[in-house]
């Protein structure tokens, strides 16, 4: 396993869309290792493949539940709306105020090829949507009512 390089805002490859995966072999297996990987090691819950420069549609998630990994996932449904303060490990040291819907619903494949699907709400529901938007070349900050400070988020904690 190693850890990758994670791209960052204003990289190009960021705002791309990925390809679909084909090819369900030893190959995809180690780069899920390795995003699993650099996704630990940066502290995060979720990675999505373009964030470390593979244009494919890979995710890796861990809310806390263990590793969910994604192949080609697609939201399905969505439900509700609720609005949360959002970070990403492509933009460093910013935070934002971003409405997405309360719960989601995905169908995927696992790194087999079988589909699955899967359900999310709170925070999983949140990493779902972030990570899938990943796949398609949109960051939070294109989404984001506005930006969140530590002063503003320490003010609406203590209220």
């Amino acid at each position: 396993m190693s850890t990758k390089r994670i791209l960052t805002i204003g990289e190009p490859l960021l705002r791309t869309a990925s390809h679909p995966v084909k090819k369900f072999d030893a190959r995809l297996s180690m780069i899920l290792r390795d995003m699993a990987q650099t996704m630990y090691d940066a502290e995060g819950v979720g990675l999505a493949a373009p964030q470390i420069g593979l244009m494919r549609r890979i995710v890796v998630i861990d809310v806390g539940d263990g590793l969910v990994e994604l192949i080609n996932p697609e939201i399905i449904d969505s439900q509700g709306e609720c609005a949360m303060v959002e970070g990403c490990l492509s933009v460093p040291g910013r935070r934002g105020y971003v409405i997405r819907p309360e719960k989601v619903k995905v169908r995927a494949q696992d790194k087999k090829g079988h589909f699955f699907e899967l359900e999310g709400e709170g925070l999983l529901g949140r990493a779902l949507q972030h990570e899938i938007d990943h796949l398609n070349g949109v960051l939070y900050v294109d989404l984001m009512e506005h930006e969140v400070f530590d002063e503003e988020e320490a003010e609406e904690v203590e209220a």
